[in-house]
C-alpha cells in the first residue's frame, strides 16, 4: 500500500531529526578530523620526501663507488702503460704511450672532482634528511595530540552516535526513494544540514523567509509535498505559536 502523503512528511521528518541529531555529535568534533586527516597526509608526504632524500644519497654513494672503481682501472693503465714506456722502440710509440698517460691521468682527476661533488651533495642531502625528520617528529606529536583528543570526543558519543545511525537505517527504509533521493541532494547543498524543516512563527525554519498564510493552510493540510519557495526545503508542517494566558490579577479588597 503506498504511503500518504502525511506519512510520507512524517518518515521524511524523522529522518531529518535524527540526522540533525548526528550532525550535532559530528559538530562537537569540530575540526579536528580535518586536522588529523591534514597532518596525516602532511607526514605521508614528509615520508615521501624521506624516501626521495635516501634514494637520492644512495645514488650518489653508488656513483662514489663506481668513480673510485674507474680511478682503481686508471690507475692499473698508468702503470701498465709506464712499464711499456721503458721499452719503446721509437719516438712515435713513446709519444702514443705518453698521450694515454696525460687521458689517464684526466680522467682521475675529473673522477677526483666528481667524487667531491658528489660528497658534497651526499652531505647536504643528510642535513635535509635530518631537519625534514626533525619537522615530521614534531608533526607526528602532534598528530597524536590530535588523535587523543578526538579519539576522547569519539568515545564519549560512541554509543549514542550507533544508536543514531541504527535507527537512521530502519528510518530511510520508511522513506520513498525519489523522496530520499530529493532530500539528500537538499542537504547537501543547504549550510545547515536541513532538508526538511517546519514553520515557525509564520516563517521557514530553514531560510526564515515568510510562509504566506494560504501556503501555510495548505501545508496543515498535508495533501501533497510542498517546499519553500525561497530555499527549496520540504516544509513538513506548521508549528503553532503557543501564547502563555495572562495571569488573572486579583482584586484588592479594601477595609472599611
Amino acid at each position: 500500500m503506498e504511503s500518504t502523503v502525511a506519512q510520507k512528511l512524517e518518515a521524511i521528518h524523522n529522518l531529518q531529526l535524527l540526522d540533525s541529531r548526528l550532525d550535532a555529535i559530528l559538530k562537537v568534533r569540530g575540526a579536528l578530523p580535518e586536522e588529523v586527516q591534514d597532518l596525516e597526509d602532511e607526514i605521508a608526504g614528509y615520508n615521501t620526501r624521506l624516501e626521495k632524500f635516501k634514494f637520492e644519497i644512495d645514488s650518489f654513494d653508488d656513483e662514489v663507488k663506481a668513480l673510485k672503481a674507474s680511478i682503481k682501472d686508471s690507475e692499473k693503465l698508468i702503470k701498465k702503460y709506464q712499464e711499456q714506456q721503458m721499452n719503446v722502440r721509437n719516438n712515435r710509440e713513446y709519444d702514443a704511450i705518453t698521450k694515454e698517460l696525460e687521458l689517464q691521468d684526466l680522467e682521475i682527476q675529473v673522477a677526483k672532482k666528481k667524487i667531491a661533488e658528489a660528497g658534497a651533495r651526499i652531505e647536504q642531502k643528510k642535513v635535509d634528511l635530518e631537519e625534514l625528520t626533525a619537522i615530521m617528529k614534531d608533526r607526528q606529536k602532534d598528530l597524536d595530540q590530535k588523535n587523543n583528543e578526538l579519539s576522547t570526543i569519539i568515545s564519549e558519543s560512541e554509543s549514542e552516535e550507533a544508536k543514531i545511525n541504527n535507527d537512521r537505517v530502519k528510518a530511510t527504509k520508511k522513506v520513498d526513494e525519489r523522496l530520499l533521493k530529493s532530500y539528500e541532494k537538499i542537504r547537501e547543498n543547504a549550510k545547515n544540514g536541513l532538508a526538511v524543516v517546519m514553520v515557525k512563527r509564520g516563517a521557514c525554519g530553514g531560510c526564515f523567509n515568510t510562509v504566506p498564510p494560504q501556503r501555510q493552510a495548505d501545508i496543515r493540510e498535508k495533501k501533497k509535498l510542498i517546499v519553500c519557495e525561497h530555499c527549496g526545503r520540504i516544509l513538513a508542517g506548521v508549528e503553532d505559536e503557543i501564547t502563555p494566558e495572562a495571569p488573572v490579577k486579583k482584586k484588592r479588597t479594601t477595609k472599611a
